[in-house]
């Protein structure tokens, strides 16, 4: 079967939670907005195009994109609703083509190369996906088109807000030449430092290096992938990295963490929520990982691999624990907590499974479809249940 040359899509959604949120409330319609904690700890979750203009990006403490932003709208966050319009956006893709790699919440590769026979370009491809999520969802998004999963996610950035580019088949280095360095995948600001020290600030000033120059330079894998993708090839290490390895939880807190029992507390519910991502994103994670920030903003990370990968919340909450007394999170407290799931591997490849019995993972297939029908408050674990006492105080379970 004859198929587009250009034949991978990547598509993402524009400020997907800001978007969301204004399809509730239409009057953050042109509104600088920011999703997020709204407290002095706060952190932006998603910014509105309106409030990137002003410097705000995602990840930024709030404080500082208030300063940026002092008329702008903070939203505290709803990831329920905003997976039930992941979920929808991703039933729309599959009812248009079943070769989806689904890589978060708000993006995805989509090959489109068989859909030939029904559009007459890539493009028409695209136009279609958008107009459909546009139409049911009310949703803006962006689609990037080229011959390899690194360049479509390029496009896909360069396509925003709300645009198509396609990268035509043997136009590759006109459209990677020019860009800077750091537009290309785990180029960040310490490699970028170390490349422009070579001279080189463009992709095409790469191509005048030898390759065993970049290599001791930036490392075998990273500068072969450099050299590889700005003389056209799509470097294996690239192809791998722009799909998502990983899916993580964490939380800053306005005060302190500082005993056993609330960090346990915030860790089970950390483990919890992940489990939901993982399943609902349908990875197993082969790695678990908790990252800790204290008061003094030092840093540390603690993970442990599993023989046979996990996704149970009993699995990752058990290892997550251990992991927890490596660290001097109790005697120095925590602003910070996450728990994350490294090396995922799809729940349909082929791997080795557990031993024992099945029970945790049933029980949480069985609380995902009761918080799907019932909301995500429906069911919960009794360990992060408060009640109130005879006297009106708020408890923690017995």
């Amino acid at each position: 079967m004859v198929r587009f040359s250009e034949h991978i899509a990547h598509l993402d959604m524009d400020a997907f939670f800001v978007e969301v949120e204004r399809g509730r409330r239409p009057d953050l319609v042109g509104k600088a907005v920011l999703v997020g904690g709204a407290g002095n700890r706060g952190v932006v979750a998603s910014a509105s195009y309106e409030a990137r203009g002003r410097g705000v990006r995602s990840g930024m403490p709030m404080i500082q994109a208030r300063r940026l932003v002092p008329h702008g709208v903070v939203v505290p966050p709803d990831h329920s609703a905003y997976r039930k319009a992941s979920d929808r956006v991703f039933e729309i893709l599959g009812g248009l083509t079943p070769s989806i790699d689904r890589v978060s919440v708000d993006e995805a590769f989509i090959d489109i190369g068989g859909l030939r026979l029904h559009y007459d370009s890539p493009r028409a491809c695209a136009e279609k996906m958008r107009a459909v999520i546009r139409s049911e969802l009310s949703l803006p998004s962006s689609v990037g088109i080229a011959t390899t999963r690194l360049l479509a996610k390029m496009a896909s950035r360069d396509a925003k807000p709300d645009g198509i580019l396609v990268i035509e088949a043997g136009t590759e280095l006109r459209y990677l030449h020019p860009k800077p360095v750091e537009a290309l995948w785990g180029v960040g600001q310490a490699t970028r430092a170390r490349i422009e020290e070579l001279g080189i600030e463009t992709v095409g000033d790469i191509v005048t290096f030898p390759r065993d120059t970049l290599m001791r330079r930036l490392g075998e894998a990273l500068g072969a992938m450099v050299w590889d993708i700005a003389h056209g090839a799509d470097g294996g290490v690239a192809v791998d990295a722009v799909t998502t390895r990983s899916i993580s939880v964490e939380q800053t807190y306005e005060t302190d963490l500082t005993t056993q029992d609330s960090i346990e507390r915030e860790l089970l519910a950390h483990a919890d929520k992940l489990s939901s991502r993982l399943r609902r994103a349908r990875y197993v994670a082969s790695t678990i990982t908790v990252k800790v920030r204290y008061p003094d903003f030092t840093t540390v990370s603690r993970s442990h691999t599993f023989a046979a990968p996990v996704s149970t919340s009993a699995e990752i909450f058990e290892v997550a624990r251990r992991l927890l007394g490596r660290t001097t999170a109790v005697s120095r407290g925590v602003r910070l907590l996450g728990v994350g799931g490294d090396g995922l591997v799809g729940v349909d490849e082929p791997r080795q499974l557990a031993l024992g019995d099945s029970a945790w993972e049933e029980i949480d297939e069985t609380v995902e479809k009761i918080r799907d029908r019932f909301g995500g408050e429906a069911v919960g674990r009794a360990r992060l249940a408060e009640f109130e006492d005879q006297d009106g105080g708020v408890q923690g379970p017995l």
